[in-house]
């Protein structure tokens, strides 16, 4: 499998990257490695997690994804073939979004434990903190940087403007800088995606890694109607999309051209980010081993430009609906 580059860094990553969110919530301990396991040996080997996941499942408290990857990859020795990445920001009961100084440097080492390991290979800011002027997070993460803690440093869910404010301090002040951004895209979300982090992509060469890139489950067409919501304990996600005007037109394109190349809806949605040349990775998560049948068509997948205008035209933001 040929490994993507992420922007002005030197870190490779798989042309997909697992979401790691499905670990200690819709999969148990045994289930996730088992899924691990498929997944490494598939060639999918950077893993998304976060400091939250998954903090919104009953009777957990935060950091069950990431203990869950770490006890794999002790159990496996496998951590120096796994692109490690996680996140820190999100609000963990302090009531408010946390990028403070003093809050990156406790989680980091929270998130380091879990994790069994002495690295993150790649950072994140999972929300951004409006409290918090960015110099006092860039100045933090810096630091990190040079102990050797994180490798590369990121920003998911930060505005175009915040993103481009941080990269002028790190600049002015000579610390590690942002390098990927980790915003949603797919083929019922574009419009922020390619209005906004586009162009930061182009100006400042930066890698994008799109999370909701399968809109958690919807374009794999199982859900059709409120009726199919109870399929899934993620169910309450994808209801949004059933009024979405273009989700009609979107499903259909998916199905004809999944039909024309014998494969599934996911793995036509997952072609569409792959063959962007802003996107690095989607980020794409799975329950079930041959959901990853998926993830490994779409890789071996080239759309053609049919394909391509059939989807970008009934997907596209300010279409009429057809």
């Amino acid at each position: 499998m040929r490994l993507r580059q992420l922007g002005k860094t030197d870190l490779q990553i798989p042309p997909i990257v697992f979401g790691g969110n499905v670990f200690g919530w819709t999969l148990d301990e045994a289930g996730s490695f088992e899924i691990l396991d498929q997944l490494q040996e598939r060639g999918f080997t950077a893993l998304d997690t976060a400091n939250v996941y998954s903090r919104w499942a009953p009777g957990n408290q935060g950091g069950e994804s990431e203990t869950i990857i770490g006890k794999w990859m002790k159990s496996r020795g496998t951590r120096d073939q796994i692109t490690l990445i996680t996140k820190v920001g999100h609000d963990l009961g302090q009531g408010h979004h946390d990028l403070t100084a003093a809050h990156i440097a406790e989680a980091v080492e929270d998130s380091l434990r879990r994790l069994q390991t002495d690295r993150i290979d790649l950072y994140f800011s999972h929300y951004d903190d409006l409290r918090t002027p960015v110099e006092e997070p860039m100045e933090a993460f810096d630091k990190l940087v040079q102990a050797g803690k994180v490798r590369w440093l990121g920003a998911s869910n930060l505005s175009a403007e915040r993103i481009e404010a941080s990269i002028h301090a790190s600049a002015q002040h000579g610390w590690a800088a942002y390098h990927v951004i980790q915003p949603e895209y797919q083929l019922l979300a574009r419009e922020q995606f390619e209005t906004e982090y586009v162009p930061l992509c182009e100006k400042w060469k930066l890698a994008a890694i799109t999370y909701f890139s399968l809109a958690s489950g919807f374009l794999s067409g199982k859900y059709r109607s409120s009726d199919d919501l109870g399929q899934s304990l993620r169910g309450y996600r994808v209801e949004k999309y059933l009024d979405n005007p273009h989700t009609p037109g979107v499903l259909k394109a998916l199905e004809e051209i999944a039909n024309k190349h014998d494969v599934t809806m996911a793995t036509i949605a997952l072609a569409w980010l792959l063959a962007k040349p802003t996107v690095a990775a989607p980020i794409a998560s799975a329950t079930k081993i041959g959901q990853l049948d998926a993830m490994s068509a779409a890789v071996a997948l080239t759309l053609d430009d049919a394909d391509m205008q059939a989807l970008d035209q009934a997907s596209q933001p300010h279409a009429p609906t057809q």
